[in-house]
């Protein structure tokens, strides 16, 4: 299948962080931009409570549910921002390693952010995302 996505690296910057720096898709491909992935159960109940890396998981379940239901997948995602509603790095660290791994060697462009508070009880995690398809 072909994709949309390209990675750019650049040898001029490190290459401590864990992500492509860019990423570009042509002309002609379809922006798909999600709403937040949040950490929510189908029954809007908060998942993983107290846990940083729990959600994360969840967020990026629910990601995945998203993406397909516009006819994407995590491959197609261009661009992220993940969330975390602490002012811990390792806080942060523990939600980032679950998203890097979802990801694997489709290391996009991303931010990861400690937030003060987020919008539902309990949620630690949110995870922003735009993708970019070519329809046949």
């Amino acid at each position: 299948m072909v994709r949309a996505v390209t990675l750019i690296r650049s040898a001029s910057l490190s290459d401590v962080a864990e992500y492509a720096y860019a990423a570009t898709a042509p002309a002609d491909a379809r922006l798909i931009f999600l709403a937040g992935a949040c950490p929510l159960n189908e029954d809007g109940s908060t998942a993983a409570i107290g846990d940083y890396a729990g959600q994360a998981l969840k967020a990026v379940e629910n990601m995945r549910v998203a993406l397909a239901a516009a006819g994407a997948s995590l491959q197609d995602v261009i661009n992220t921002r993940v969330l975390v509603a602490s002012a811990r790095q390792e806080d942060l660290v523990a939600a980032w390693k679950v998203v890097r791994e979802a990801f694997a060697d489709h290391d996009v462009p991303s931010t990861l952010m400690g937030v003060t508070v987020l919008g539902y009880a309990d949620q630690l995690v949110e995870i922003e995302a735009v993708a970019a398809v070519l329809d046949s």
